[in-house]
């Protein structure tokens, strides 16, 4: 439900990495020693070593610790895995009784937890000064059982809406990377700046509106069930969709910056709760239509 903000990170640390193999950065800078295991100006190489070193080949960005696509893609795959089981699981837990038709007890214990919880760590995992493997599990955790009970409720009520909400964000992920990829969608600093800032205002909103809602404003959907519900829904939608372009853009520079290996799962993250956040929004403008129907 906001940006990413771990992704401000990667921007920054990755640049110190950008200039791997430029004339100031190929060999030992002034007043530092040469790295151990290559000869100095006083030393001499064999032919035999000489001809073992060329046969090496040029190191790839494995060989070198960096960051790679496949390492985004495969632990990207993982983590949408943990949160698809998880949420799975969710939805067995929180189905209605197919008898009476009520909402399970758990329903909500099990809403909040998630959304709160993942909340939570998200701000723990950006700010986190090394990259946490067990809290980005354990937040794609809380993500699956969050999107598993949001998503019995709206369907109990609004059937239908979940099956339109998973096309439209498959859909736009598709859809988003397309056009980030022929530049139809430019990402610049200073569209990230703002995006930023309305990120976080988005936020704000939303946890109020959470609130108000529990309070009975709306008919339950709190601000979303005035006049602008539908307006401000289609905005939360646009945002969700741009900061897939955010993380897109992020990734590849990383990755063209010369990131550390360890990045992936932060990259990876990113990208999962982005898409977490463009379902939820999807979720929320259907059942917001059925609702005035």
């Amino acid at each position: 439900m906001a940006n990413n903000p771990v992704f401000n990170r990667i921007d920054k640390e990755s640049s110190q990495y950008a200039g791997f193999g430029s004339p100031q950065q190929g060999g030992a800078q002034q007043g530092q020693p040469m790295p151990t295991g290559y000869p100095g100006p006083s030393e001499s190489m064999s032919p035999e070593q000489l001809e073992q070193m060329y046969g090496q080949g040029t190191a790839s960005p494995v060989d070198t610790g960096r960051v790679t696509i496949d390492d985004v893609m495969m632990k990207s795959l993982g983590i949408f895995a943990i949160v698809l089981v998880t949420a799975f699981a969710s939805w067995q837990i929180t189905a209605p009784d197919a008898i009476t038709g009520e909402m399970s007890p758990l329903t909500m214990p099990i809403w909040l937890l998630g959304m709160f919880g993942s909340l939570g760590l998200s701000f723990a995992i950006a700010f986190s000064k090394k990259v946490n493997v067990p809290l980005i599990i354990a937040h794609a955790v809380l993500q699956g059982a969050f999107l598993g009970a949001i998503s019995v409720y709206f369907n109990a009520v609004y059937e239908g809406v979940v099956a339109s909400a998973v096309v439209a964000t498959l859909g736009t992920f598709a859809g988003m990377f397309l056009a980030w990829k022929i530049g139809f969608i430019k990402v610049t600093s200073k569209s990230r700046r703002i995006f930023g800032m309305m990120a976080m205002g988005y936020l704000v909103f939303a946890l109020v509106n959470v609130g108000a809602s529990f309070l009975g404003f709306g008919d339950g959907w709190g601000i979303y069930g005035g006049p602008f519900g539908i307006v401000i829904s289609l905005l939360g939608v646009a945002m969700a969709s741009y900061s897939l372009a955010i993380d897109f853009d992020s990734i590849d520079r990383g990755i063209k910056g010369g990131a550390p290996q360890k990045y992936s799962w932060l990259m990876a993250h990113g990208l999962i709760a982005s898409l977490v956040w463009l379902y939820i929004e999807f979720l929320r403008l259907f059942a917001i239509l059925a609702n005035n129907d």
